[in-house]
């Protein structure tokens, strides 16, 4: 899957457990996604990818984030809150992506401006299909602003 103009995105993804870590790249290869999918583990890893600092200089912007609410260093929470005030980042839509089916959860996720919110299914198969789901929408359906060099 890529944009309907045939260029493919940079989604980053903000996972610390390496089973859903590994559902996701799986669902990306199984949906033949041709999207780059980059990882990080951890709240602060996330924002120095973002900021493209330490081991991220690099790092390109994405276009898309998926974001565990529950996270070391920094939260999901604190991310998104980050990512939605600061007019550098705040256009990247953010799908929060968590097992919480917590309504204080959803609600606060939405309140800080995230963009859609997912609760993860359990069964592997179902979870393919909601992260398919999520890469048709935001890839096929929605326009993504695209970046400036």
């Amino acid at each position: 899957m890529t944009t309907p103009d045939g260029t493919p995105i940079d989604v980053l993804l903000v996972e610390d457990d390496p089973g859903d870590e590994l559902m996701t790249r799986e669902a990306f290869e199984d949906n033949k996604i041709g999207n780059t999918l980059h990882v990080v583990r951890d709240g602060e890893e996330a924002l120095d990818f973002l900021y493209r600092r330490g081991a991220h200089t690099d790092a390109p912007q994405p276009d898309l984030i998926l974001l565990d609410l529950n996270l070391p260093k920094y939260d999901g929470r604190q991310v998104l809150e980050k990512i939605k005030s600061d007019p550098a980042l705040s256009h990247i839509p953010v799908v929060v992506l968590t097992t919480s089916a917590a309504e204080e959860d959803i609600l606060r996720s939405y309140k800080l401006h995230a963009n859609a919110y997912v609760t993860k299914p359990v069964d592997l198969d179902q979870f393919i299909a909601a992260v398919r789901q999520i890469d048709d929408f935001f890839v096929q359906v929605v326009r993504l602003p695209r970046q400036n060099g």
